[in-house]
């Protein structure tokens, strides 16, 4: 049996370890943190990767965690009223998608492994390959050999640095920075998010269906000094500086990051590289191409991700060279397809003046009342359409484990 230690338990990792248990090799799954992360915020799960969920037996239980968001209602620096958005006017809510919690998200592909070993608390400190294995070096841990090593462990990923070099070099920022955090719930209306638009800036605040808390989200510049992706009270300065002087209720959400237990500050960027495979080890999910959360595709990308590989995996019969380069001729066409949708949608997440913010918010009151509107809101959402369907599925029957 081919054992393969997966580093990350967040999406892409616990839904890879489930599809590899599936194909009979035996996968355990180290995740930094002490427990599964509960934080995060709403994602969306589209085409392929719905279908990869189904295949899973899964869409019950994401439905029965459905954020249940109706409204978006847009507000300037006095909390007035500028236009609102129904909820499925572009996500595309027809059956067709899902939204859930990330947090939920993940509890429901751990709770689906049961029957894999999950090391929690622990990290990958070294990595000493060999023509058939891997040794792994742990930060708590005794050493331990695996036949493959699978980089599951996000935009900051500790097995592309140990395999593939630094992190800055296969990182291509998009220019912008993205904070989100817990804050009490009497900041929102339950399935409504108010979103603030300012030059630059843009800041949220939501509370999905029969949820105890809200959501802050804060869109930005980059700083100029970058603080370490690690450093969270250098992270909450820069994000005050970001914002110090902006109006609407900007002043009480960052006092409340204080107490906020899942804070959140990471640069938008997109993972670019030429392979996502060295020997044994391998990339999935944001190690290997993250999207960025400007995407939408993040999540989608983790899941058909981890059926691929897997598949691809079981297959070769665990043979990594053509595993791998089976996994890579067949995600490429589709990661670059989700890539390409930042750029377009950062565009109309964060304005860069205030004409445009009036030109969008009038746009959106308009919009129930022009002609045409049913082409107009296909035009925006065919392209999403088409970068998540872009992938046939394997289908590679199931192996007795």
């Amino acid at each position: 049996m081919t054992d393969v230690l997966i580093s990350g338990g967040g999406v892409a990792g616990p839904a890879l370890a489930w599809w590899l248990r599936r194909h009979g090799f035996r996968p355990t799954v180290v995740e930094r943190a002490p427990a599964p992360r509960s934080g995060g915020y709403k994602v969306d799960i589209r085409g392929a990767a719905l279908t990869v969920v189904e295949r899973m037996g899964l869409r019950e239980q994401v439905a029965r965690h459905d954020t249940g968001m109706r409204l978006a209602r847009f507000v300037d620096g006095g909390g007035r009223q500028l236009a609102t958005m129904d909820a499925a006017l572009f996500g595309g809510r027809e059956g067709d998608d899902a939204e859930i919690m990330r947090g939920d998200l993940a509890r429901i592909l751990i709770d689906a492994t049961q029957d894999v070993e999950y090391l929690f608390d622990d990290s990958i400190a070294a990595l000493n390959p060999s023509a058939d294995g891997v040794e792994v070096a742990f930060e708590r841990g005794p050493s331990r050999r695996f036949d493959l090593v699978i980089g599951a462990d996000g935009l900051h990923s500790t097995v592309r640095r140990l395999a593939f070099g630094p992190g800055s070099a296969h990182l291509r920022p998009l220019g912008h920075h993205i904070a989100i955090f817990t804050v009490p719930a009497e900041y929102a209306e339950e399935r409504v998010e108010l979103m603030h638009p300012a030059p630059g800036r843009t800041v949220g605040v939501y509370r999905t269906a029969g949820a105890p808390d809200a959501r802050a989200l804060f869109l930005f510049p980059s700083p100029a000094e970058e603080p370490d992706h690690r450093d969270v009270a250098a992270q909450r300065a820069a994000l005050a500086r970001s914002f110090a002087g902006a109006g609407w209720r900007v002043p009480e959400l960052l006092a409340a990051m204080a107490d906020a237990p899942d804070f959140y500050f990471d640069s938008m960027s997109q993972v670019r590289m030429d392979r996502w495979s060295t020997g044994r080890i391998g990339l999935v999910g944001d190690a290997g191409y993250g999207a960025s959360p400007a995407s939408g595709q993040g999540t989608s990308l983790s899941l058909v991700g981890a059926y691929v590989l897997a598949a691809s995996l079981a297959e070769a019969g665990g043979d990594p060279a053509a595993g791998f380069a089976a996994y890579e001729r067949r995600m490429r066409p589709f990661v670059a397809a989700n890539q390409q949708l930042a750029e377009r949608n950062l565009k109309g997440m964060v304005l860069g003046s205030a004409a445009q913010i009036r030109f969008q918010t009038l746009m959106l009151r308009l919009m129930p009342h022009l002609p045409g509107r049913e082409g107009m809101i296909r035009r925006v959402t065919e392209p999403i359409r088409k970068a998540a369907t872009a992938i046939t599925l394997p289908d590679v029957p199931a192996r007795t484990a």
